[in-house]
């Protein structure tokens, strides 16, 4: 099934500068497996939103069909076909 996902100004150097990135998994899909799939596609990209153990990153928020995935089971976030995820990294400073 195909998932469309929002990469925000920040990161669309690490996907060729593409804003929106149709990928295609296996179902039944969860925010980890699409994780994964982006992986593959853009390794850098990879290492911004996962940590060394494929946990989602603390300071990077996902939100699956405009839900924040940690209210859905974070990795586990079921996802539909035809879902949308958007990736917003925290922003800090002051």
């Amino acid at each position: 099934m195909r998932i469309t996902v929002l990469v925000p100004g920040t990161l669309r150097e690490k996907t060729g500068g593409e804003s929106h990135l149709e990928v295609e998994v296996a179902e039944p899909a969860t925010l980890g497996t699409l994780l994964d799939a982006l992986a593959e596609r853009y390794p850098a990209l990879e290492r911004r939103l996962r940590d060394e153990q494929a946990g989602l990153r603390r300071y990077v928020n996902f939100y699956v069909d405009g839900e924040e995935c940690r209210h859905r089971g974070g990795p586990a976030a079921e996802l539909r076909a035809g879902g949308e995820v958007q990736i917003i990294p925290s922003v800090a400073g002051g």
